[in-house]
C-alpha cells in the first residue's frame, strides 16, 4: 500500500513562522468570540472585588475595573463585540465594494462614471466624522454600527477592486470571452474574480484592521457598544481613570486591540505566494 505525504511545498502553501503565529492569535480570538459565555470565569456585570482597579492576582488574572468587576471576563466578552461587529462590517463592505467595482469595470460608460463619482464623494467625508454623525443621530445599536462601518469602507473596497478589474478586463482571455458572447455575470464570476481574489483577500484583512480601530475609537468616545455590554475600546474608556496608577484594567484591553490588529497585519504580510500571486 502506497502512502502519499502532502508537504506545504507540494501544495504550494508555504507559511513561515511569523504568518503561523499571526494566524494562531487570530484563531484564538475568533474562538474566544464564539465561546466567550462558556469561558468567562465571572458574570461580566458582577462586582467581585471590593478594591477598584485591583491588581493582577491568582484570582483575577487581569485585575479588576473601576467598579471591581473582573477584567478577564469583560475582555473575553468584549472580543465577541469587537471581532463580531468588525467581521460583519468588513464582510458587507468588501462584498459590496468588490461586486460594484467589478461590475463598473466591465460595464464602463455612464454606470462606471456615476458610481465612481458618488463613491468618491462618500469617500471624501472623514471616516470618524461620518461615524460620529450617524451614530449620534440614529443611535449606537449593533446593527447601526455594522452598517455605518460598512458604508464608510465600501468606497475604498470599490476603488481597489475596480482598479484591479480594469486591468484584468483588458486581457486577451477576457476579450475572447466577450467575443464569444459571454454575459457580464460570467465575465465577473469566471474571468475577473478568480484573478483578483488574492489581492482582494489581503485588502479585506487591512480593512478589518481599520474597522477594529475605528470601532474602538467610536467606543472610546462613548458612541460604540453601550453599557452594560462593552467592546475593547469601551473598556479602555471606562477605566481611563486608572491610567495614572498604571491599572491593569486600562492596559489589557489596549493589549487585546494591539494583538488582534498586529496579528492580522503579520498574517497578510506573510501569506503564501500561491495566495498572493495566482501566477506563482
Amino acid at each position: 500500500m502506497a502512502y502519499f505525504a502532502l508537504s506545504p511545498r507540494k501544495l504550494g502553501y508555504r507559511f513561515n513562522l511569523v504568518g503561523i503565529l499571526g494566524f494562531a492569535i487570530i484563531l484564538i480570538w475568533a474562538l474566544v468570540a464564539v465561546f466567550a459565555p462558556l469561558v468567562t470565569p465571572y458574570p461580566i456585570g458582577a462586582i467581585v472585588d471590593y478594591d477598584y482597579f485591583g491588581p493582577v492576582s491568582a484570582k483575577f488574572l487581569m485585575g479588576t475595573d473601576y467598579l471591581g468587576r473582573d477584567m478577564l471576563s469583560r475582555i473575553l466578552m468584549g472580543a465577541r463585540y469587537t471581532v463580531g461587529i468588525s467581521l460583519g462590517a468588513v464582510a458587507i463592505a468588501c462584498v459590496t465594494g468588490v461586486a460594484l467595482g467589478m461590475s463598473a469595470a466591465v460595464a464602463g460608460g455612464w454606470f462606471d462614471t456615476c458610481l465612481s463619482r458618488f463613491l468618491d464623494a462618500l469617500n471624501s467625508i472623514p471616516s470618524k466624522l461620518f461615524g460620529l454623525v450617524v451614530v449620534a443621530a440614529v443611535g449606537s445599536s449593533i446593527p447601526v454600527l455594522i452598517l455605518t462601518l460598512a458604508v464608510i469602507y465600501t468606497p475604498g473596497a470599490y476603488r481597489f477592486s475596480r482598479a484591479l478589474a480594469v486591468n484584468i478586463n483588458t486581457m486577451d482571455y477576457v476579450t475572447v470571452a466577450t467575443a464569444r458572447g459571454e454575459k457580464t455575470s460570467y465575465l465577473i464570476r469566471s474571468e475577473i474574480l478568480p484573478n483578483i481574489l488574492g489581492p482582494v483577500l489581503a485588502d479585506l484583512g487591512l480593512r478589518f484592521v481599520f474597522i477594529v480601530l475605528l470601532l474602538s475609537g467610536l467606543s472610546f468616545l462613548g458612541l460604540g457598544v453601550q453599557p452594560p455590554n462593552a467592546d475593547w475600546g469601551a473598556l479602555v474608556r471606562e477605566n481611563i481613570g486608572g491610567l495614572p496608577f498604571g491599572a491593569a484594567a486600562v492596559m489589557f484591553p489596549s493589549i487585546a486591540i494591539a494583538s488582534l490588529t498586529i496579528s492580522v497585519n503579520l498574517l497578510i504580510d506573510n501569506l503564501p505566494q500561491k495566495i498572493r500571486d495566482r501566477s506563482a
